[in-house]
């Protein structure tokens, strides 16, 4: 599926996408809280799909004349994950000529009335992996794209999920996970709600699917989720990376990731009593969320040892592997790159 290739709804000329939204995430210690600000613009058009198939999308983007799905990761001024006690405040231009909503479950909700700019500000409070979405016309505007991440980091740590954890981390990510069925976008499009049973067929990593090698666009980063950067976790032995992973679509999720075992911390913002080393991860659908850490450690299975290889992440759903129920391996998948 093509991040380049979306047609206004409604305008003149092109809209475009670029990379953003979501994937590596910096990190370094503050010794005070600080204000960040952030604008986007409710925005709509067409996403090109790897069988020729337009399907309608909108997003919170990054100017009137893209669309982003998802949206702008919330960070601050240097890219990196906020930090409890950081305020945050939001400028939200909406273009389109229907109402929206802001929201982050337990912090903010805010209306955005159509073809209206509206301000707002909220104080992050609590270490965690955020979502922000349109919780407007649930769960249509959600699954059409209008999502995107917020990492917060504990006050007084650097390298911990939360204060009292004992396992680290050097890097961390952030994966959001989702599913299309183009005949629901439509009915929305059209002002309708859609009366069809939910059959998604594209699944999108941070908004891209995968290219398998030899297809048209593979390796490149813009379009193949196995090779973007946002995605693909690149690392050497005695990295440890963690990612925040989401579910925004309505098909249940189990993440397996090849190589080593993930360490699963947390589950649905609460941490698990116990620290579980498993290859498959559970994740539920709307809007399920977890935490974990993948270890760059020699593969145990690996023989001779291997130090410097390359492992899949796919999901062990065998529909989220395809596109439009036939196209393997331009479903939702990225790489494990050990340097």
């Amino acid at each position: 599926m093509h991040r380049r290739d979306f047609l206004k709804v409604g305008g003149a000329g092109i809209a475009s996408t670029v990379l953003g939204g979501a994937g590596l995430i910096g990190w370094q210690p503050r010794a005070h809280a600080v204000t960040i600000n952030k604008t986007f613009y409710v925005t709509q058009g067409f996403m090109t799909m790897i069988d020729g198939t337009d399907v309608f999308i909108k997003g919170f983007s990054s100017n009137p004349n893209v669309v982003n799905m998802p949206g702008e990761m919330i960070t601050d001024d240097n890219g990196n994950a906020l930090r409890e006690g950081d305020t945050v405040n939001v400028t939200i231009h909406n273009t389109l000529s229907r109402s929206h909503r802001f929201t982050i479950d337990g912090v903010v909700d805010q209306s955005l009335p159509a073809s209206r700019t509206t301000s707002f500000s909220f104080k992050v409070e609590r270490w965690g992996s955020y979502l922000y979405y349109d919780s407007s016309n649930a769960p249509y505007h959600r699954l059409l794209g209008l999502y995107g991440a917020m990492p917060v980091m504990p006050a007084n740590s650097s390298n911990r999920l939360f204060p009292d954890s004992n396992k680290t981390f050097v890097q961390q990510y952030s994966w959001i996970f989702s599913d299309i069925d183009p005949i629901w976008n439509d009915a929305v499009r059209r002002g309708n709600t859609p009366n069809t049973p939910y059959i998604p067929r594209y699944f999108t990593l941070n908004g891209l699917g995968g290219r398998p090698p030899g297809a048209p666009g593979a390796h490149d980063p813009n379009i193949d989720a196995i090779t973007d950067p946002r995605s693909a976790l690149h690392g050497h032995i005695g990295d440890r990376t963690l990612v925040r992973m989401h579910n925004v679509g309505l098909a249940d999720q189990s993440v397996h990731a090849h190589g080593n075992h993930m360490e699963w911390l947390t589950e649905n913002g609460k941490v698990r009593d116990d620290v579980w080393e498993k290859d498959c991860l559970y994740l539920e659908a709307r809007m399920g969320a977890i935490d974990s850490i993948y270890p760059f450690e020699i593969p145990p299975d690996s023989w001779p040892l291997a130090r410097t290889s390359t492992y899949p992440m796919h999901l062990h759903t065998e529909m989220s592997q395809t596109a439009a129920g036939g196209w393997y391996m331009f479903g939702a998948m990225t790489d494990i790159y050990f340097e």
